[in-house]
Parts: C-alpha cells; structure tokens; sequence
C-alpha cells in the first residue's frame, strides 16, 4: 500500500512541474483568453499534451510568445492566425474547418455512419436466417 502511495505522490508531483507560474495578466480577460489559448494549444512537442500541461522548452517558448502577443492586445484570432502560420493546423486541437483538415471533421462521422450501416446489415441478415427446429 505504501508503493502504491508512492507512486501516485511522484506521478502528482511530476505534473506539478508544468503549472505556470508567471504573474496574472492586467486585465481578467486577457488572463482568461491566455488560458483559453493555452488549453486549445498543442504542444509540438508532446503532440499529446497541449501548452498548459507540457515542461518542454519548445511549449516554453510558446507560452512565453502567446503571453506576450496577449500582452500587446491581440485577439485570439490573431493569435490562432500565428500559430497556424507558424506551424500549421496540427498546433491547434481543434483546426480550422480546411480543405485539408476536412477529413479531420468529417471523418469520426463516417466512421460511425459505416459502423451504423455494418451492424443493421448484419442484424437484417440474421433476421432472415432460418429458426432451427428444437429436438
């Protein structure tokens, strides 16, 4: 029971490490908009892991430039219009609707779609099969 404890004070500590210690912004909203920014950025990095939870130097640097662009009184589009500029759509969990990120918004519904029609046609196939006869 103490490994267990153990393990799961170094894994809460581990994660401490990436909280960003800087000052709050002047104002609320552009603290807000930096944390919004923040969340919705991925870190190029980590790929996985987005501005707010990655250590990486790379999501360092990042953060650093967002704070300052927020700083200067830039809105989230310009922001967002950087970063896609920078280092294209995959800097943004959620991308832009594109010809090349279509596949990204239309894909898990067809992937569903597909699934859908799978299981009726297999569900109508089965209905049409024979009973057996009980001995």
């Amino acid at each position: 029971m103490r490994k267990l404890a153990a393990v799961l004070l170094v894994l809460v500590a581990a994660t401490a490490t990436a909280v960003d210690t800087e000052a709050p912004l002047e104002t609320a909203e552009q603290q807000s908009l930096y944390r919004k920014l923040l969340e919705e950025v991925r870190c190029m990095v980590c790929q996985n892991q987005n501005l707010a939870d990655s250590d990486a130097p790379l999501a360092r640097d990042m953060r650093r430039e967002l704070r300052r662009m927020v700083e200067e009184g830039a809105s989230e589009g310009d922001v967002k219009q950087f970063l896609l500029d920078r280092y294209g759509d995959f800097a943004l969990y959620r991308p832009r609707l594109a010809p090349n990120t279509l596949l990204l918004w239309i894909g898990p519904g067809v992937i569903v779609l597909l699934a859908l029609g799978a299981i009726a046609l297999v569900i109508r196939r089965r209905m049409q099969m024979p009973i057996p006869d009980e001995e």
